[in-house]
Parts: structure tokens; C-alpha cells; sequence
């Protein structure tokens, strides 16, 4: 199992799943999983469609939960039970299947706000709700990100860069330790990929645990440490960079001849 300089006796794990079999609707896609990510560690997960990332993320988010048996569980921070609105305020989760749920007239601060609430959007009764510290606190976050200028803007008017930093914005309102990213630069395009990319490395440097889900090796952070590689519901790679991301176990991880390439403390693929 990979370590971490940052481990120790006393801490638990950020996430830590034994022994796991998961299923979504009538598909197993676990079975006997184990997997554990220290607190303070950046990793990174790959794997082919269908590997089981997706399924991965709703049970850290507690959307999904493991059949019970002896000897088996899944415990975020240490506890296998959450109020859920208190995980939210741990673990802050930014998701192509979160974006597509929100309606296009939904504005930024909308979006924002909503996540004191682990709602989609702040319509109806829920409105009331909303206190002026949360208010206050959104707008603070909207700035942070640099569309302050675009609170009132509906996401249906925004490009798709900012409609996720809008998104990102959803999580930081609790100041999670954790950010949990899946496929952040799907749809951007270079200057709002890279825009983005930045951000998340500065939030890394602020001692932000950062756990990102992506099919592109060029998404990944200098600043990561650790991949996991998922196929077919098994953890086939755990490790550094440097001994995960190579040309001969990618190809045979995705059957597809590829070649890697460092730039940077980048790693890039391309055909063999």
C-alpha cells in the first residue's frame, strides 16, 4: 500500500475501504474492494470507462453504500456513519453529474449558496432560508474565484469555464479540508482549462487534500503525488507518477497502444 510522509498513528484516513462489494442498480462493480487515502495526500484516479469511477465517488459521497458484511466497510475521516450535511462541510465534491443537474436560469450566486444547503439551487422555500452570513460568505467566494461580476448572471449566460468555477465555488463555501474533482476541464477549452487547472494547483499549495478523477494525464498536478488506476472494479495500479504512469501499463491498462511523455512535472499521452 502506498504511504505517505504525512501518515500517522493517530490520524484516520481520509477515506478508508475494506474489503467493499458495491453494486449500482443490478451491476456489481465492486468486489472486496480495498482501498485508503491518507489525509494531506493529492492523488489522482484513472481508468477506462467503466472501471468504477464514477461509483468510487458516490460512495465517498455517501450517495452509494457497500452490501454489509463482517470485516467489510467504508469510513470516511474514520466514521462509517455521516449526517450527510456534515460531510459536506468535509468534503467539498465538484462533478460533471452536479453541473448537469442545475437549470440554466439558475445565477451564480444561486449556485454558490446552495452548497450551505447540499441543494440544487436555492428555489421555493429553501430561499428562506438563506441568511445574510451565507450570502455574505458566497459573494466572498465568487470574488475569490474572480467572477464576482457574474452573481447575478444566470448560468444559461455564462461560458462553460465559468459556469464551473461557479461549481468549484459550491464547494469552497464550507472551507472543506477535501476537494473531490471529477473531470474538471471536460468541455473547457485551452485558456479556461488551464485557468482552472491553475486554481486547483493554488488550492493544493493552501494544504487542500485534493482527490481528482480524470481520463487525461495532462489534467493532473505537478503537485500530485499518488495515482490509483481502476479497471473493471479493481485497483490494478497504486503508486507514484513515476511508476504508475508508464507507456507499457497504460497501453495494457487501456488496450491501446500509448506513449508517455514528461513536460514540467507534466505527464502526457499520446499514440504509440
Amino acid at each position: 500500500m502506498f504511504s505517505t510522509i504525512y501518515s500517522t498513528m493517530t490520524e484516520p484516513p481520509l477515506i478508508d475501504i475494506c474489503n467493499a462489494t458495491i453494486w449500482r442498480g443490478t451491476t456489481r462493480v465492486f468486489n472486496n474492494l480495498t482501498l485508503s487515502i491518507a489525509q494531506h495526500e493529492r492523488v489522482a484516479i484513472l481508468g477506462p470507462n467503466g472501471s468504477g469511477k464514477t461509483t468510487l465517488l458516490k460512495t465517498i459521497n455517501r450517495e452509494l453504500y457497500p452490501v454489509a458484511a463482517d470485516g467489510s466497510w467504508v469510513r470516511i475521516l474514520g466514521r462509517e456513519h455521516w449526517n450527510v450535511w456534515d460531510l459536506r462541510k468535509q468534503i467539498g465534491i465538484v462533478s460533471h453529474d452536479l453541473h448537469s443537474r442545475y437549470i440554466p436560469t439558475t445565477t451564480a450566486l444561486e449556485v454558490v449558496v446552495s452548497g450551505f444547503h447540499s441543494s440544487i439551487g436555492v428555489h421555493g422555500m429553501l430561499a428562506e432560508r438563506v441568511s445574510k452570513a451565507q450570502l455574505a460568505k458566497a459573494r466572498d467566494t465568487l470574488r475569490l474565484l474572480g467572477i464576482d461580476s457574474l452573481r447575478g448572471t444566470p448560468l444559461k449566460s455564462m461560458s462553460t469555464g465559468q459556469q464551473r468555477r461557479c461549481l468549484l465555488g459550491r464547494a469552497l463555501v464550507h472551507e472543506p479540508q477535501t476537494l473531490i474533482l471529477d473531470e474538471p476541464t471536460a468541455g473547457l477549452d485551452f485558456a479556461a482549462s488551464f485557468d482552472y487547472l491553475s486554481r486547483i494547483r493554488d488550492l493544493s499549495d493552501s494544504g487542500h487534500n485534493i482527490v481528482l478523477v480524470t481520463h487525461h494525464l495532462n489534467e493532473i498536478p505537478a503537485e500530485v503525488e499518488r495515482v490509483v488506476v481502476l479497471k473493471d472494479g479493481i485497483v490494478v495500479g497504486d503508486g507514484d507518477k513515476e511508476s504508475v504512469l508508464t507507456s507499457e501499463f497504460l497501453s495494457s491498462v487501456y488496450e491501446t497502444g500509448i506513449r508517455v511523455a514528461q513536460l514540467d512535472g507534466y505527464f502526457l499521452a499520446y499514440p504509440a
